[in-house]
């Protein structure tokens, strides 16, 4: 549906204002504007692309890739990662306060 919209015109310049204004901030002359109504069609294009549809997949049949990991040089954080850091990859890592997030980050940097 068209939605409905007034816009002031100035008649000197053309300079449009969605408020009346009783000088024109573009060439500074009085009283020149004019109420001019003007209708906005919506597009049905959203101008997002268009992508293939995701097929669901049996998990049995989902083939894993086997990635290159990175070796952190800890190996509990290894195991848990699957053998490393994949490049490319990110990894969130949560807990309680006072756990050792920031700790274990800092050993993994040395």
């Amino acid at each position: 549906m068209a939605k409905a919209k007034t816009v002031f015109v100035c008649n000197e310049c053309g300079y449009e204002s969605p408020k009346w204004l009783g000088k024109c901030p573009a060439c500074n002359s009085w009283n020149t504007f004019f109420e001019q109504k003007v209708v906005e069609t919506k597009s049905t294009v959203t101008g997002k692309a268009v992508k293939e549809r995701a097929v669901p997949q049996v998990l049995d049949e989902v083939v894993g890739k086997n990635e290159s990991r990175i070796d952190t040089g800890i190996g509990e954080l290894n195991r848990v990662l699957g053998g490393g850091l994949v490049n490319g990859s990110l990894v969130l890592l949560g807990g309680e306060p006072g756990i050792g997030k920031s700790t274990l980050i800092l050993e993994l940097c040395e």
